[in-house]
């Protein structure tokens, strides 16, 4: 199942949720009301709508993801590359690379993931 297609204001709201999950929903309207400048309706309508989505449940007041944190950041990236890399990850690295620049520890770092990669494949 493809992970449902989670909005940047959304996703903020489910960084609140991923942190502190489960939580009832008056405590987390409170914390949208403080983080993120959002009224109880706006609250309420996001749980909704991201319910609908098939990104969290609200039962008997309490609201936890469906969606992982992992997930959803693999499915934004995976939008990303499509939408701006064709698909490509060489192309995504490149970018990413040429821009921001990399230290030699995160080389080291990738460099371990990749041979972790190879080593399960």
């Amino acid at each position: 199942m493809d992970t449902p297609k989670i909005f940047e204001s959304e996703y903020k709201f489910c960084t609140i949720l991923w942190e502190r999950e489960p939580i009832n929903s008056t405590e987390l309207v409170g914390l949208c009301r403080e983080k993120l400048g959002w009224s109880k309706a706006t609250t309420y309508t996001v749980i909704r709508r991201l319910a609908e989505r098939g990104v969290l449940k609200n039962e008997n007041a309490t609201v936890m993801s469906l969606v992982s944190r992992e997930e959803a950041q693999s499915a934004r990236i995976d939008e990303l590359m499509r939408e701006t890399f064709s698909g490509s990850l060489p192309a995504f690295v490149a970018a990413f690379v040429n821009r921001r620049g990399v230290t030699k520890k995160e080389l080291e770092e990738v460099r371990r993931l990749i041979d972790e990669f190879e080593e399960e494949t």
